[in-house]
């Protein structure tokens, strides 16, 4: 009887614990990682051209910041006002620095701030 009523005690326990806790599915955690910032100020960030380099799905060919492994499209600035995108040391060609101060919106990130920097050795 003493065995009986600790084995069901331990299936109540475990049925408990399994129904409080969260189930995390592919779109949940992608949120939950959207989460993890709103504005940044002045941070140093990669940038290139988010179909080009980062594997970002949309057509033609748009300025993107990776944050925390994450991509997102950039508004405020557009990949033409920087040069030539398709030339040698374009975003389209090769993965920049700038210095990057703005707001996540969504899935884009509005920049009200975005210096770039010069390639390392120029």
């Amino acid at each position: 009887m003493r065995r009986s009523f600790q084995f069901s005690l331990m299936c109540l326990c475990l049925t408990l614990v399994a129904c409080n806790a969260p189930v995390l599915d592919q779109a949940s955690t992608s949120s939950l990682s959207d989460q993890r910032f709103g504005a940044i100020e002045g941070e140093r960030l990669e940038v290139s051209c988010g179909q080009c380099q980062f594997g970002m799905q949309a057509a033609g060919c748009d300025l993107a910041v990776r944050i925390e492994g994450q991509s997102y499209f950039i508004e405020g600035t557009s990949i033409d006002d920087h040069g030539d995108a398709h030339g040698e040391t374009g975003f389209c060609n090769c993965v920049r620095e700038a210095i990057i101060s703005g707001e996540r919106q969504g899935d884009r990130l509005v920049v009200n701030r975005f210096e770039l920097l010069p390639l390392k050795g120029d």
